[in-house]
């Protein structure tokens, strides 16, 4: 029942299957372990010895018959632990990598709450003002709690501030939404004869079109049409800046 488990921590399917049947059975011989994992016993000895050497199992030296036994299974905890622990000592490098091969102009698509997490991570390692057209809570949808709050909270830790246009009916449904904003916010309200099933979101050389969204709700059909390219990021503030200057400024919350 655990070889999906044991797997998952780097273990061989032998490997899991001996580990978990010496758990059971105690201390046993190659042959009685090898029966009890239904493994070959000319196989079995080279899985314990590989056990052995990761320190799952042990040894117990006989003038008979050598015997086998599990080690406790608190040692799978550090094998978990030794594995984030060779992640951590890479990430660095394979980051510069990343940023290095990150092309100067690229366009992808990302769906669903999956690509809306993606998105909030690109805005976190940007660390740059969030500038928001057509805004409609979507980001609020129920099924992005527990993401959006690590989200605002790392972002209010790198004082990234929000400036929303809102679509008019924000006003209506959510009349209280903008003063509840979790972050450092100012907005206004676009008229309610432009308001749209979109969303443009810009920040850094970033600029992200939404796409089948309502207000306070998306979902797994949410397409994301994310634009990668100074020139063009730049040319979209340009253009909020000129659509917020004509917007009333009606709410202000920093």
């Amino acid at each position: 029942m655990y070889q999906e488990i044991f797997e998952g921590l780097g273990l061989s399917p032998n490997e899991a299957r001996i580990y978990e049947a010496m758990a059971e059975r105690g201390e046993s011989s190659i042959s009685d372990i090898a029966v009890a994992a239904q493994v070959h016993r000319r196989n079995a000895y080279d899985v314990i010895q590989r056990l052995i050497n990761k320190g799952l199992c042990f040894q117990i030296f006989s003038t008979t018959e050598n015997r086998y036994n599990a080690v406790d299974p608190d040692k799978l905890l550090e094998l978990v632990g030794e594995k984030q622990k060779r992640l951590e000592a890479v990430l660095p490098e394979l980051k510069k990598k990343f940023r290095t091969r990150l092309a100067p102009e690229e366009a992808y698509i990302y769906r669903g709450y999956a690509g809306q997490k993606n998105i909030w991570q690109d805005i976190l390692r940007v660390g740059e003002n969030v500038l928001n057209i057509g805004a409609k809570a979507q980001w609020f949808d129920p099924k992005l709690e527990a993401s959006r709050a690590a989200f605002f909270k790392e972002a209010n830790r790198k004082s990234v501030k929000f400036f929303l246009l809102f679509d008019y009916e924000i006003k209506v449904q959510l009349p209280r939404f903008p003063k509840e904003y979790p972050a450092k916010l100012e907005y206004r309200f676009l008229p309610k004869e432009y308001s749209t099933n979109s969303v443009v979101n810009i920040f850094g050389d970033y600029v992200v079109t939404y796409a089948g969204i309502s207000v306070g709700k998306m979902s797994e059909n949410t397409v994301f049409f994310i634009l990668h390219s100074q020139d063009l990021a730049e040319s979209y503030r340009r253009w909020f800046g000129y659509m917020w200057d004509k917007s009333l400024p009606v709410g202000r919350d920093i």
